[in-house]
């Protein structure tokens, strides 16, 4: 496994950062729409988001245009996860079973090249040194996304969508508990920019307490350039000039950011991944995600054991989910990247027949002494796997539309405020930091190594869900870093195998598993299972984890919505 995974246990401080709590108690914050009237439904991680996408369903919008109204007051009210100096994965499950998926992942500047973050004696640069500087910055892509998605399936005018977020930027927001604990424990990072400094901090220089009302007019004022003026007032003009001129003065090389390499940006539409876990179809991203086969893998090579006879509170259940991850994980690390640049074995990887080789790797009385990555169909000769640090912060959200369709969308700007740069009022992002800074291994190049116009590997899991039947069934994702794949994954297991309703799906404790530690969910029930996961042979240490999914799930009566009771998120019924 790589240097990622080996020092996971003192990088999974992230959590602070982010506002994490450590416990699954508390209400879960759900909302349930009936059959007979059902209007749609959003969840986000933040009420006032949430709000926003409940508007646009009111008016008659679209999950997209709810989606993407959500997106953009996010933007506002949660500043450290997300937003338009991000990008982020959208995918679209239809009613009548077409899914869709777009690549909005952020790029690297055309001048990028694989010793993007070696020191002069070719070392890998501190991490903190290479995040708040002009080489963690990619061309952000979450308005191309945009664009592309209310192109393809916008009802309402792309102007309305903005009203929210401009109505926030604009009029102020109040801090949230979770803003105000970033700002504290990112207190350094966050007001290295004089913009954000004047912003978040009071005049000595601390956090603005939480419930203080905040004004962005800058961000107003960009937010409504690109409603009146499209995209193009984001990657054309005076805020590309601004971004390339000062991400490119923050860059320690001779080239660094450029207006072209915004001008350049398009949003990918990407085949979906999709497979068949227990009659259910699962269908989420491809690379540069490396969510949907890892989900996939996970939930695919446990098809042959009786998770549903275990039930949650087994530690077996969840020693077998544990072992399935490993292997999920090795996978990962070795093949996935940004498929135009490495020949990605995508089909082998979610092949029904490798999964199941590959599942019966699996003991449910025994642990795997080590885990290797396989060789999925199609494979050829892999390149090495690389050395990223520890991903963290993003966003998700997830809405219906009164006929039914799902949009699952996750968006990020990567770490708390990302790169720490503010221009036009918004975070730029620290994305090109989940590239290998380590270009090669082993006299092979890295699959994940820099590469001009490149985008860097994702965790991000957007998932859309059909049952037996063919109807949509279930939408969910999650923020967290590389504990993406593993929440959703429980969820899935937690609704499908568990039979829980959404809301308690959400509740259930994390377990991540992405090498020879096992990791849980401080303060969970997991945590009183260590010596039972320990007696099964697992190394087991309980740590706070970044979680935050959202998800809904249809049941009998109709739509149910939920958010993660660990975050400040809703779901609403509009």
């Amino acid at each position: 496994m790589t240097t990622f995974f080996r020092r996971l246990a003192s990088a999974i401080t992230l959590p602070l950062l982010l506002g994490a709590c450590t416990t699954v108690s508390g209400t879960p914050h759900e909302a349930v729409t009936r059959e007979q009237r059902q209007t749609g439904l959003i969840s986000a991680a933040d009420p006032r988001a949430a709000e926003a996408g409940a508007e646009m369903l009111r008016a008659g919008g679209s999950a997209t245009d709810a989606a993407i109204a959500t997106m953009l007051a996010l933007n506002v009210v949660e500043p450290q996860s997300s937003g338009i100096g991000g990008g982020g994965f959208y995918v679209r499950g239809a009613a009548d079973g077409a899914v869709e998926t777009i690549d909005g992942r952020e790029t690297a500047p055309k001048a990028a090249f694989p010793g993007w973050f070696l020191d002069t004696k070719g070392q890998p640069l501190p991490f903190m040194d290479a995040v708040m500087s002009g080489l963690s910055v990619g061309v952000p892509g979450n308005l191309r996304l945009a664009e592309e998605a209310h192109r393809r399936h916008g009802k309402l005018a792309w102007a309305k969508l903005f009203e929210p977020a401009i109505a926030l930027a604009r009029d102020g927001f109040r801090i949230s508990p979770r803003l105000h604990n970033v700002l504290e424990t990112a207190h350094d990072h966050a007001r290295a920019d004089p913009e954000v400094q004047a912003l978040y901090f009071d005049q000595a220089g601390e956090p603005l307490a939480a419930g203080a009302l905040v004004r962005n007019p800058a961000l107003a004022q960009t937010l409504q350039d690109i409603a009146q003026q499209g995209v193009d007032a984001f990657y054309l003009g005076a805020n590309a000039k601004a971004v390339a001129a000062r991400v490119a003065a923050e860059t320690p090389h001779p080239d660094g950011m450029r207006e072209s390499d915004l001008a350049a940006y398009s949003a990918h539409e990407r085949p979906a991944v999709c497979g068949t876990y227990r009659g259910y179809r699962i269908c989420g991203m491809g690379p540069p995600s490396s969510g949907a086969t890892t989900v996939f893998a996970t939930l695919k090579q446990l098809e042959g054991f009786d998770l549903a006879a275990l039930g949650s509170t087994s530690p077996v259940a969840w020693h077998l989910i544990a072992e399935s991850m490993r292997l999920a994980y090795a996978d990962r690390e070795l093949y996935l990247a940004d498929s135009d640049f490495v020949a990605v074995p995508v089909a082998g990887l979610a092949d029904p027949d490798y999964l199941a080789a590959r599942g019966k790797l699996i003991s449910p009385v025994d642990t795997m002494a080590q885990v290797n990555p396989g060789t999925p169909p199609g494979a050829g000769s892999p390149l090495s796997d690389g050395v990223e640090p520890p991903e963290s912060g993003t966003s998700h959200f997830v809405a219906i539309d009164k006929d039914g369709n799902a949009v699952s969308y996750t968006s990020t700007i990567e770490g708390p405020f990302g790169s720490g740069m503010m221009v036009g009022g918004y975070f730029l992002n620290n994305e090109l930091t989940d590239f290998s800074f380590v270009p090669a291994r082993d006299s092979k190049p890295v699959a994940n190594r820099v590469d001009g116009g490149k985008r860097p590997r994702s965790s991000m899991s957007p998932t859309v869900i059909y049952a037996p039947d063919g109807r949509l069934f279930m939408a969910v994702g999650a923020a967290g870093g590389a504990t993406i794949p593993a929440q959703v994954v429980r969820a899935i297991i937690g609704v499908i195998d568990w039979k829980l309703t959404a809301s308690q799906a959400l509740s259930l404790p994390v377990l991540f598993a992405p090498g020879d530690t096992v990791y849980v969910e401080q303060g969970s029930t997991l945590e009183a299972m260590i010596p039972s996961l320990e007696e099964l042979g697992h190394k087991v240490a309980a740590r706070k984890l970044p979680l935050k999914t959202n998800a809904a799930v249809r049941s009998p009566n109709g739509w149910t919505g939920a958010a993660d009771p660990r975050s400040e998120g809703e779901a609403i019924i509009p």
